[in-house]
């Protein structure tokens, strides 16, 4: 896997992680919000620890340096 995301996009990506947990805790881990909320985190935690969005990879998207489309020659 290479790295497709840059550094504000990760930063982005881990607080809204963080705010995520926040919510989980609030809304009670085992609700149905709550669960959302968990798998809402782990995912946005997960890509912002590794610097990889498998998303970004199918649509060939990069944020570092900038958004821009990867392979395409300016």
């Amino acid at each position: 896997m290479r790295r497709n995301m840059g550094t504000a996009d990760r930063s982005i990506r881990a607080a809204v992680g963080i705010a995520a947990v926040v919510l989980a805790l609030l809304a009670g881990s085992a609700t149905a919000p709550g669960i959302v909320l968990w798998i809402v985190a782990a995912l946005k935690l997960g890509t912002a620890a590794v610097g990889f969005c498998p998303i970004y990879a199918a649509l060939r998207l990069s944020t570092i340096g900038g958004f821009h489309r990867q392979g395409t020659r300016v």
